[in-house]
């Protein structure tokens, strides 16, 4: 007898909205990877450095006495900065006391947001391979997600699958670009057709674009908030974590239409107060002083990391996805030993000392169900972090070459 069970028996049980299965497939194997002394390129945690603007900063916050709360939608500061970023990379317009709420990072943010926006028992669409946090946050709120599966070597999104997929039920979709986790950029063009289908329908879109200044090669980050009549139905999200590297310090943001803000912001203030006040200072310095010359050194860094991993993995025998954003990379792991991706994962670990995600974490239908007539793809995914210092992930690949 579990101890699910035996709560129940004596009374005592978990709440409906609470996981039966607590602990994630990327926390399990960071933990099997501490207790190998191994190569962590499971859990995406960004320790390369804080740019030294945003730390000082912070730092100095903290002496100048900013350690209590603040707004419920964050210090005028950094909302400002956040409306100047996105009117000067997206055109639009954004009024910074009316239309942007500072997070407790995206997840806070898109926690926050689906408490304000939907229902119990509404339907979300979203694309797979997925990231779990977005999957999780609808299931805890009885919000239905509902996955619509990309293909292809570039995971290309076919919208009438999407269309097919959209019920009277339909409130929202959920767009990640880049992803994570296969680096997809999802392209104009796409784009475009989702934003069509939001009209057509009458459909929220939330976008999550934390990962909007990775790009390699000639990839174009488009947000549907740049788009003719999405003005009012794209609630973007997105945050400081990836680019200025400070994961921990739960930095985040929402923008979006006037009238969805109040609520927005009473959810966040329900459940987190307010993000860290000293880290809403240094992020605020690093939007105003960090230029363009900052994000486009960020990208090419990140892409010579990506050639990096993405020429071991193919000298490990593992024909990687090659990712056209963010810092993740989904390798077809089907020659090693394993009947599943965690098993995979965990015969690499042990022949190499490095860490991956079994690509099932990633897709919603559990293992040999199918979906939409097709088995699950992720069974035969592994997926690798390449957001590494640089001797960490130059090890990670002598070890991985090891194996071929």
């Amino acid at each position: 007898m579990d101890a699910v069970e035996q709560m129940t028996m004596s009374g005592l049980h978990l709440s409906e909205l609470a996981p039966r299965v607590v602990q994630s497939e990327i926390r399990a194997m960071t933990m099997a990877c501490d207790a190998v002394g191994g190569v962590n390129l499971a859990q995406g945690v960004c320790d390369t450095e804080v740019p030294r603007v945003v730390a000082e900063a912070a730092i100095r916050a903290i002496h100048d006495g900013h350690n209590i709360y603040t707004r419920a939608d964050g210090i005028p500061r950094l909302r400002r900065a956040i409306a100047d970023k996105v009117t000067r990379t997206h055109g639009v317009t954004v009024d910074a006391e009316l239309e942007v709420v500072v997070t407790s990072g995206v997840s806070g943010g898109l926690h926050s947001v689906a408490m304000a926006l939907l229902n119990a028992g509404d339907e979300v669409i979203l694309f797979e391979p997925l990231y779990g946090y977005h999957v999780s946050t609808l299931r805890a709120l009885k919000v239905v997600p509902i996955p619509v599966e990309l293909t292809g070597e570039n995971w290309a999104l076919d919208l009438d699958a999407v269309r097919a997929a959209v019920t009277s039920r339909t409130r929202a979709l959920i767009v990640n670009t880049p992803s994570n986790p296969a680096g997809k950029v999802f392209t104009r063009a796409e784009i475009e057709g989702l934003a069509a289908i939001a009209l057509e329908h009458e459909l929220f879109v939330f976008t999550d674009e934390i990962y909007e200044h990775f790009l390699y090669g000639d990839a174009e980050h488009v947000s549907p908030l740049m788009l003719a009549g999405m003005r009012e139905r794209t609630v973007l999200m997105s945050g400081f974590s990836k680019t200025f590297s400070v994961t921990g310090w739960r930095v985040g943001y929402v923008v979006a239409d006037a009238k969805w803000v109040p609520a927005i912001s009473y959810f966040h203030d329900l459940l987190y107060v307010c993000a860290p006040a000293p880290f809403q200072v240094g992020c605020a310095a690093g939007v105003e002083e960090l230029g363009r010359g900052f994000y486009a050194k960020l990208a090419l860094d990140h892409e010579a990391k990506r050639t990096m991993i993405v020429e071991a993995l193919t000298a490990a025998g593992m024909r990687p996805h090659v990712p056209e954003g963010a810092y993740y990379v989904l390798a077809d792991a089907s020659g090693i030993e394993g009947v599943t991706a965690a098993a995979r994962a965990r015969t690499l670990l042990k022949e190499t000392g490095v860490a991956s995600v079994a690509g099932s974490a990633f897709y919603m239908q559990k293992t040999g169900m199918q979906h939409h007539g097709r088995a699950t793809r992720g069974e035969k995914l592994l997926r690798f972090c390449f957001a590494k210092k640089d001797e960490d992930l130059a090890e990670a690949c002598r070890r991985l070459r090891a194996r071929g």
